[in-house]
């Protein structure tokens, strides 16, 4: 339910943008550097969230962080100077980049005790949330509610979930036995650092297809500009499904895998984007890169809270944080490249890139699937 009503938070800021360049009479530029915002407050938070949880424990700041983005979202919807609304996009992002860490600790906790894949269909719900955010926010701004009555829709869904939710989220941050190993030596080995450098692959694949994908397949597969969608939303619907299933994908063929297939799939699909011509087929390798990369990042973060050397808090903190770096500073890496070359160089360093994943996987610890 949490993955869900964060998810639904983000996909809502989503259909509110437009408005708020509308009301902030932002240009590109300034808009680009307002949606920064967001990243940059998301990463601060995620950078002390580990010792948060540690100290207050999952679901007092769970509940923190809920409030924070819900107290946020009128604001977005209302402010039209633009350091105001920077500074509200700012809190709003601290408050997701909170919970999603949060949830991810909760998350590995409540698989661990279960002894079964669970984090897949976590992970979907997110992208579920995300899709009803987006949506619901479209259908009721298209029904004439104005973008502040829409945030309060989305609010009052957000505190049903939560609160009916509340009595089951664990209230503790670490396991027991990890927080005593923690005492001695909280410092990422070299599994937890390949495995967040493989989840910042993971991420960063994902933003060259949100901001990339779309200036590839116009600008160099001849779609038609108000088609530039198709590329991501493929992407996004194929990884969505890809996690739906993803808990009986590692269940039948277990985490190792998943990785390598992952990888794979990762490669093959960016070969098609950038090999195969017209439009269509490379529609299908954005397709195919979802398939591949839907349930790395899950899979990444259960192996990094069954790491003993840190407490399960600091560990997933730390590989979530530097996985979503990937998202917020690949796309801007990706444009560098591109601005020096091309973008079929950029997707080619991309695939390149997810042999990372696919040889790493050789190189981490399992437990029994």
């Amino acid at each position: 339910m949490i993955f869900f009503v964060t998810g639904m938070a983000m996909g809502l800021w989503g259909a509110l943008v437009p408005y708020a360049q509308l009301r902030t009479h932002s240009e590109a530029g300034a808009l680009g550097m307002l949606l920064l915002c967001l990243g940059a407050g998301s990463l601060l938070s995620m950078l002390g969230s580990g010792r948060i949880i540690g100290r207050f424990g999952c679901r007092a700041v769970i509940l923190a962080a809920v409030v924070m983005y819900c107290l946020m979202m009128p604001l977005l919807a209302t402010f039209s100077d633009i350091r105001l609304m920077a500074l509200s996009l700012f809190i709003f992002g601290m408050g997701i980049g909170l919970a999603d860490v949060a949830v991810n600790v909760q998350g590995t906790m409540v698989e661990q005790a279960a002894d079964k894949p669970l984090m897949s269909g976590f992970h979907c719900l997110w992208s579920v949330g995300g899709i009803a955010g987006a949506g619901g926010g479209a259908l009721l701004l298209s029904a004439g509610i104005s973008p502040v009555g829409s945030t309060f829709f989305a609010i009052v869904l957000v505190i049903l979930g939560t609160a009916f939710s509340w009595r089951s989220l664990l209230p503790f941050g670490v396991h027991e036995e990890s927080a005593h190993e923690g005492k001695t030596k909280a410092r990422p080995n070299f599994r937890l650092i390949l495995m967040a450098i493989m989840a910042m692959i993971c991420f960063m694949a994902e933003g060259a297809v949100l901001d990339w994908g779309g200036v590839f397949l116009t600008g160099e597969r001849g779609l038609a500009l108000e088609h530039a969608g198709w590329g991501f939303a493929v992407f996004a619907i194929a990884m969505s499904l890809m996690r739906l299933t993803g808990d009986a994908i590692v269940s039948a063929l277990g985490r190792k895998r998943v990785l390598v297939f992952g990888g794979i799939l990762g490669i093959a699909g960016y070969l098609m984007v950038i090999l195969l011509p017209g439009w269509f087929l490379p529609i299908c390798g954005f397709a195919l890169v979802g398939i591949g990369a839907a349930n790395i990042a899950p899979v990444l973060i259960t192996l990094a809270g069954q790491e003993k050397v840190m407490p399960v808090n600091m560990s997933v903190a730390f590989v979530a944080t530097l996985g979503y770096l990937g998202i917020l500073g690949g796309p801007a890496l990706i444009g560098f490249v591109a601005h020096l070359s091309s973008l079929y160089v950029a997707f080619s360093a991309v695939a390149a890139a997810f042999l990372i994943v696919t040889l790493g996987a050789y190189k981490l610890k399992y437990q029994a699937d």
